[in-house]
């Protein structure tokens, strides 16, 4: 009588810890994964900074001193060799990003004041001239242009060329010549962009930058202030 109430006991026992240790496993795995799920992530790549310190790099072999906030990418504010270099500021005034203006700098609207620049490796180096006679050129309607607006020559793409959806302007700044390559707005396209071709900066380096179409107009103030911000930033 005593082993078969001692046998009783022990399977009662046995009936109980058996669904609390289950239990137990699913909670456990349960808070594992909760807190794998709600880890911090990754800061973006292209999160913006409001700081100004000055970041020392070089692209291509040029080298360049620039604030923080005017550089798009968080790794490349840490400096040294870089392929490549992204830049953003605003138009007018060309301020770098800055706490009290992040709306703007995140805004895609039709007339957004934002522009996109772009530094990177370039072996082909060509001038704008020679780009729009051999890069463009095979693709265009007419290549002698036609009088366009803004004091600007404008250019029409051939059907099927892959650019039809694109007109192509050249106007003489103080730089040069400018190629600006812009999106025509459709309903998929409400916002559409211009972009300032590349245009040699040192051996193998170009650059290029990007602005809303409505801001078509003053292109010859954006190409001097452009230019005028990426030689301010060359190191001397």
């Amino acid at each position: 009588m005593s082993n078969t109430g001692q046998r009783d006991d022990v399977h009662q026992h046995s009936g109980w810890w058996l669904p609390l240790a289950f239990l137990f496993a699913i909670a456990l795995l349960s808070a594992l994964f909760l807190g794998w799920y709600l880890r911090p992530g990754p800061r973006p790549s292209a999160a913006p900074t409001g700081q100004s310190n000055i970041v020392n790099l070089t692209v291509r072999g040029s080298a360049f001193s620039i604030p923080a906030n005017y550089i798009e990418n968080a790794a490349t504010r840490a400096g040294g060799d870089q392929d490549s270099l992204a830049l953003t500021a605003l138009f007018p005034s060309f301020r770098g990003y800055s706490e009290s203006e992040a709306k703007l700098f995140q805004g895609n609207a039709p007339d957004s004041p934002v522009i996109h620049m772009s530094l990177r490796g370039d072996a082909n180096n060509l001038a704008p001239e020679a780009r729009l006679l051999r890069i463009y050129g095979p693709y265009l309607v007419n290549r002698d242009g036609v009088a366009g607006p803004f004091g600007l020559t404008q250019y029409a793409f051939r059907k099927n060329s892959g650019y039809e959806q694109n007109d192509l302007f050249a106007g003489m700044g103080t730089g040069g010549l400018v190629l600006l390559l812009c999106e025509r707005a459709a309903s998929d396209l409400p916002s559409p962009n211009c972009l300032a071709i590349d245009r040699p900066l040192a051996k193998n380096l170009s650059f290029s930058y990007r602005f809303k179409r409505a801001y078509l107009a003053r292109w010859r103030e954006l190409a001097g202030g452009v230019n005028i911000l990426i030689r301010k930033f060359e190191s001397r």
